[in-house]
């Protein structure tokens, strides 16, 4: 009768190294795996998985060295407990950096014969961990882009008078500087939550779940604009209201495929430098109702222009949307912007700084059939349920 052979893991991010490390074990009789919960890994590792327990179980199952597999119901580093119960092994394998001394008095207790195999890749095959895997692997968080209204979703600005936010959610398809008006922060925020994608949820529930997240009730400082979260989390074209509050009171998304089609290929971005340490957009702010209504008008007119798809009355209002902001935070022109404006003054219709400002990226309005030069980048807008 063959001997019962027994191993442990997350098996997360399931790899060669993973299919070698069973395949070597089987040859001490059948193989049975204890497979770490999604619980127990969050508590562990601080992360989310990025293959549920259930996935994890159906691969490994799938796997011809492996006789069967289950999810361990323990918890913490000794989470098999039971599953060695179930399982009464003979033979408990690790991989050598897998073993401890724990599990050695463990297997002595117990009469099980404990056995540690070094890491080696299969013949012809590149050595693989999923630390190694998980560091190459890039994030598919999208980024956001703020098209109009900037600053409105802060209370210190609506209480002077109410008005949409417009944003887009944009696919990475570059990797987009740290402190560039991306929103950044907000999606390493989300990154902490959600390592590599969005999960498939209704997309405005993401969006509170990161600016809660984001913005705990115990920091007594600076709260993120709701127009982060909601930018980064709700695809296509978006527009949110705001008055006096930080959420907003109505959320409207254009989906239309020939409109975001016609933004896309009118925006482009252009990176300039990160803003500065220590820089303060809002130092001398004037913000004022006059300024704010500027401010709402300009991002009413951007939506309508974008809709109908309208290219003059689209740069006007991106333009007029731009002046507005820094009328109220001239702070937002650090030292070094103008310049930059002054190079591509005569290649844009329309241009503003994204985010905050201070620096960063400059998106501009472009004619039809513009020719981009090499320091343009284009968007793509992320489309619903990709």
């Amino acid at each position: 009768m063959k001997k019962k052979v027994f191993v442990s893991g997350c098996y997360d991010m399931l790899h060669s190294g993973h299919v070698a490390f069973f395949k070597e074990a089987s040859r001490y009789g059948d193989l049975y795996v204890g497979i770490g919960s999604d619980k127990t890994i969050e508590e562990l590792k601080n992360r989310k998985t990025v293959y549920s327990e259930k996935e994890r179980l159906y691969m490994v199952k799938a796997i011809r060295y492996v006789t069967d597999a289950f999810i361990n119901p323990g918890s913490g580093m000794l989470d098999f407990l039971d599953t060695l119960d179930i399982v009464k092994p003979d033979v408990f394998v690790v991989n050598s950096d897998g073993g401890s001394e724990v599990k050695r008095n463990l297997c002595k207790e117990r009469g099980i014969e404990y056995v540690e195999l070094r890491r080696e890749p299969d013949a012809g095959l590149e050595a693989r961990s999923t630390t190694s895997l998980r560091n190459g692997v890039k994030s598919r968080l999208p980024y956001r882009i703020d098209i109009a209204g900037t600053w409105i979703d802060q209370p210190y600005v609506s209480q002077y008078g109410d008005g949409w936010a417009l944003t887009a959610s944009i696919e990475p398809t570059v990797e987009f500087m740290e402190r560039g008006g991306m929103s950044t922060s907000t999606r390493n925020a989300a990154r902490k939550i959600w390592p590599y994608e969005l999960p498939d949820y209704n997309e405005e529930m993401l969006a509170r779940l990161l600016f809660c997240f984001e913005n705990d009730p115990e920091n007594k400082g600076h709260v993120s604009g709701a127009q982060d979260a909601i930018g980064i989390c709700m695809s296509g074209l978006t527009r949110h209201h705001y008055d006096g509050k930080y959420w907003p009171d109505r959320i409207e998304s254009c989906h239309d495929e020939g409109v975001l089609s016609w933004l896309e290929s009118h925006i482009v971005l252009v990176p300039m430098f990160p803003r500065r340490p220590g820089c303060s957009v809002v130092e001398g702010k004037d913000v004022t109702p006059e300024k704010v209504k500027a401010l709402a008008e300009a991002a009413d007119r951007c939506w309508n222009a974008i809709i109908d798809k309208n290219l003059e009355a689209f740069a006007c209002a991106f333009r007029d949307s731009f002046n507005a902001q820094v009328a109220m935070f001239p702070a937002m022109m650090q030292p070094g912007v103008a310049e930059w404006i002054d190079k591509i003054r005569d290649k844009a219709l329309a241009w503003k700084m994204l985010g905050a400002g201070g620096g960063g990226h400059l998106a501009l309005v472009l004619p039809d059939n513009a020719v981009l030069s090499d320091d343009m980048i284009p968007i793509k807008i992320r489309r619903r349920g990709f």
